[in-house]
């Protein structure tokens, strides 16, 4: 009993930041969560997809669409928010068979796919030995009884341009099959190339219902929404009342902050769908200070800057000294307006800074040129010429592959980088 006291005592002086963590990280990383929010309006794809699914179980139809838009756009998770609302309404009028062209793209792997799931969903034995037409014929067969039931199937079809690579056998049979009376079905393609129904024969796009669904970038609006919905803490659960509101009316201030709102545009200009937004909000949230308990727009910033990719600046980093007199050697010609250089320009440079600033730092040329070889092989530097593979290295016109801008952060990151050298940048 003394034991299980104290572990209350302790878990009541805890402190609600560890908590608030907690449920923060669930909630990004919880698809439900995030697409339930835009469930409610008519406009939607959830309603629209909903609606087109949800006739074919009401009114014994058959349909097909697709969902179409670049990876990490959401079609997967709104079609799952879609399947799993349908089978709590519809438990017993619905049953969904799912393939990716990624693993079922050749007519024999989907049709033995179909047939195990369908075995799968209504307790049937299922032959590993069972041929290509048996299964076709087992599908067809399927689809007449589950319609004269009225029970309808859903064919999810992720990666579906590659299901149409090929004779585009298993669409056509799926569609033809669809033309009959007693089934009811509906087929569901999934795709992030816009073009994907284009790619379609011609019997196969006459069986084809052309309904699409488009999932593009959220707007301002809907991002300000989704961070609302997934960031604000409620007021009536578990957690201090008084640490939620005074958490919600800073996470508000940070949220209206230009600084804030120029980081989200940063971020999001180069990687604009929802799952790049949640992958950078899991990162900032992981940032966050558990004895102060509150988001703050440093956490933000420190997630920017951790979750880009700086491939260059990362080069320069595992760059040796002698290879970072050479790089600004290079961006000094260039400022002199020398666009064309090669290792003996360089090196004059190199001389040049050495006589006039009494570097410590003087490497032979021997090293200096090995360390320009290692350049060209990092890809720092190129070679402008594409001919002149059998002149000598010495005299070879190369150019920078990296801005100034880039030169001048990676030398400022560099653990153990000489003063001079930025100095000589500033020059």
């Amino acid at each position: 009993m003394g034991r299980d006291k104290e572990k209350e005592k302790q878990r009541q002086k805890r402190n609600p930041s560890e908590e608030v963590l907690n449920l923060l990280r669930s909630r990004l990383c919880n698809p439900n969560f995030i697409f339930r929010l835009f469930s409610d309006s008519p406009e939607s794809n959830y309603s629209k997809l909903r609606f087109i699914i949800s006739s074919s179980i009401t009114e014994a139809s058959n349909n097909s669409i697709l969902l179409l838009g670049p990876r990490g756009s959401g079609k997967v998770a709104v079609l799952d928010l879609v399947l799993g609302d349908l089978l709590q309404e519809y438990p017993d009028a619905i049953s969904v068979i799912k393939l990716n062209g990624l693993l079922h793209n050749d007519d024999i792997s989907a049709f033995k796919e179909i047939a195990r799931q369908l075995c799968v969903e209504h307790q049937l034995l299922f032959s590993k030995m069972a041929s290509f037409d048996d299964n076709s014929q087992f599908m067809i067969a399927m689809l007449r009884e589950c319609g004269l039931a009225h029970k309808t199937i859903a064919f999810v079809l992720d990666e579906f341009d590659l299901f149409a690579q090929g004779k585009q056998k298993l669409l056509y049979s799926l569609l033809d099959a669809m033309q009959s009376v007693t089934s009811q079905a509906v087929v569901i393609g999934v795709s992030c190339r816009m073009d994907a129904d284009q790619l379609l024969e011609k019997r196969v796009r006459s069986r084809f219902s052309h309904r699409k669904l488009l999932f593009l970038p959220p707007s301002k609006e809907d991002i300000e929404r989704l961070l609302d919905h997934l960031l604000a803490l409620p007021l009536d659960s578990s957690l201090p009342h008084k640490y939620a509101a005074e958490f919600n009316g800073k996470l508000k201030a940070t949220l209206a902050d230009a600084r804030f709102k120029q980081i989200i545009d940063t971020y999001l200009n180069s990687n604009f769908t929802v799952n790049h937004l949640m992958r950078f909000l899991f990162q900032a949230v992981s940032y966050m200070d558990l004895e102060s308990g509150f988001l703050s727009l440093e956490n933000f910033k420190t997630a920017l800057s951790s979750i880009q990719r700086q491939p260059k600046m990362e080069c320069i980093r595992d760059c040796s000294i002698a290879e970072l007199y050479l790089l600004v050697c290079m961006r000094r010609l260039e400022v002199k307006e020398q666009n064309s250089y090669n290792f003996h320009s360089v090196m004059t440079e190199y001389k040049s800074i050495h006589d006039s600033f009494k570097t410590s730092d003087y490497y032979s040329r021997n090293v200096c040129l090995r360390a320009f070889e290692h350049l060209l092989q990092r890809e720092i530097i190129r070679f402008t010429d594409t001919r002149g593979s059998s002149q000598s290295i010495d005299f070879r016109p190369v150019k920078l592959l990296i801005s100034s801008a880039e030169l001048h952060e990676g030398l400022k990151s560099y653990h153990s980088c000489p003063a001079m050298l930025l100095k000589l940048m500033d020059h």
